[in-house]
């Protein structure tokens, strides 16, 4: 009996010994097979020589510029700025022995750069040009340039004054080949005093007031003989910036405004970049193109309901969406009847720009991203800080506000309204921004110049102007700057010349403008 009671616990203990061994061998074979897969990925990829890892191929690239020390790190380039050479139609082909074309090549990082004097091919198309009307120092200027330079950019008209003017700044900006300093003398001021603008009715209503107004003038101006000198050197494209402005051309199949304006179709006369407003997060920023990353998006660039949505979180008791103007900038085909319409755009004598605002391509300002601009801004005015006055003297809200507090507040009360308005200090706000993508990160401009200031670019310039600039040159850039003027044409110039008034429309210039506020937030929704 007790035989017969046995046999069924031997049959499942057999059983159960025969399932646990089933099961380690099916854990083995798991276990075996990836290791085994990556053993034979790892063998391959030795064989084959590699492949770069895109992260960091993009932070080497941070690093290695033509001219830097270390060959080691020259092969890599910043993602989509290859050189013209490696950038070719078959590139966009893809077959199964395309494997070897993702190793980067030996090509110089900047798709443009020969050396700090970035000789470009006289072939290189479109020719795209800039001009800015600045009294900045070289610490500013020299990125600034050379940054667009990177992008392509081959000439800039620099009309100087102030201390850009001065002959330790201009006569490095002379050395520099593309680069054609202006500088404001009286010859200058009695040929601007005959432009036809002083009797045409777009410009009119900025005529003869102080600061903001007096610069918007001035620049105008300087556009209109800008446009000259582009037609005559053969540039195809022209760009006003300031020096605060940088390009960013998003969109592009590199990092190229070049690239940008070439794929522009050839009905289209003017290109319209919205712009980007810096938003720093410390007090101490000291060098702006290389401490900030972040930027309030521009409302061209954003969903309708997200913008007035978030409108209170990013304005945060400012007067506007953005500090200063939301309008943009724009870059203008050179072509017969050109004439600038303010700061911000571009017309034509004869008809109607046919234009088009880009969708990812954008303006980077860097507005009030340093505490000393509070004061800097207030210095180049005379103003009195009272609200009356402010208006005859500022086109925006937060221009007055500031220029106020410049005037009237002490160093400590002045940081303390900088952090309230400006600085951007709670994270919490800051994250649900950018989660909603009212703002931004952007790193490229920062790489870009950093590896231009780490590769020398900016220190070579200065002493290849030191070394080369005779004693003659110097003391006749002396001369020039020492003749300069800060003062515009006399109201007794107006009644010059009437002609062509029957070619004008009643269009007028286009200032600074802020960006649309809750008011407009009915008129869209119903849109």
């Amino acid at each position: 009996m007790k035989s017969m009671h046995r046999a069924p616990l031997i049959s499942s203990s057999s059983s159960s010994s025969s399932s646990n061994s089933f099961v380690s061998r099916l854990l083995l074979l798991l276990t075996l097979l990836p290791v085994s897969l990556a053993c034979l990925a790892f063998v391959l990829q030795w064989r084959g020589g590699g492949l770069a890892d895109p992260a960091s191929a993009s932070i080497a690239s941070s690093t290695s510029v033509p001219g830097s020390v270390g060959s080691d790190l020259n092969h890599e380039v910043f993602p989509g700025m290859e050189t013209v050479s490696s950038v070719s139609p078959k590139a966009h082909q893809s077959s199964s022995s395309d494997c070897s074309n993702l190793a980067r090549s030996s090509s110089p990082s900047f798709p443009y750069y020969g050396d700090w004097k970035f000789g470009v091919d006289s072939n290189l198309k479109p020719k795209i040009c800039i001009t800015t009307s600045t009294s900045a120092g070289l610490d500013q200027i020299l990125p600034w340039m050379f940054y667009h330079k990177v992008l392509g950019v081959s000439t800039f008209f620099l009309f100087v004054e102030g201390k850009a003017a001065t002959p330790a700044i201009s006569k490095v900006l002379e050395s520099i080949p593309g680069v054609k300093v202006i500088y404001r003398t009286k010859d200058l001021e009695e040929k601007q005093a005959k432009s036809r603008i002083w009797n045409e009715t777009w410009l009119s209503s900025f005529f003869y007031k102080p600061c903001n107004y007096e610069l918007f003038v001035k620049q105008s101006l300087n556009m209109e003989m800008a446009i000259v000198m582009a037609r005559d050197a053969g540039m195809e494209w022209i760009l006003h910036l300031d020096t605060d402005e940088l390009i960013y051309p998003a969109g592009a199949r590199e990092y190229s405004l070049r690239r940008l304006l070439l794929d522009v179709p050839p009905n289209v006369d003017m290109v319209i970049f919205p712009n980007y407003e810096s938003s720093v997060e410390r007090d101490d920023i000291k060098d702006p193109f290389t401490e900030v990353s972040m930027f309030k998006k521009n409302y061209d660039h954003l969903p309708k309901d997200t913008y007035f949505g978030m409108y209170k979180e990013a304005t945060r008791n400012n007067p506007n969406y953005f500090l200063t103007y939301g309008n943009g900038k724009s870059v203008a085909r050179v072509q017969d009847h050109l004439r600038p319409n303010g700061a911000h755009r571009w017309h034509n004598y004869m008809k109607t720009p046919n234009e088009i605002k880009l969708e990812e391509a954008a303006v980077l300002h860097y507005t009030y991203a340093k505490f000393s601009d509070l004061t800097s801004r207030r210095d180049r005015c005379g103003c009195k800080p009272t609200k009356e006055d402010v208006k005859r003297c500022f086109m925006l809200d937060f221009d007055r506000s500031a220029f106020i507090i410049a005037s009237t507040a002490t160093e400590d009360e002045m940081i303390s309204w900088y952090r309230e308005h400006v600085v951007w200090g709670d994270k919490e706000v800051k994250m649900k921004l950018l989660r909603k993508g009212i703002l931004t990160r952007i790193y490229s401009p920062m790489v870009v110049i950093q590896a231009l200031k780490e590769s020398g670019v900016f220190s070579s310039v200065v002493s290849s102007a030191s070394t080369n600039l005779s004693k003659k040159q110097f003391l006749a850039s002396m001369n020039k700057s020492n003749s300069s003027s800060d003062s515009l044409p006399s109201k007794e110039k107006e009644s010059q010349g009437v002609s062509a008034r029957h070619l004008l429309g009643t269009e007028s210039a286009i200032p600074p403008l802020s960006p649309p506020g809750m008011e407009h937030a009915r008129f869209v929704t119903e849109d």
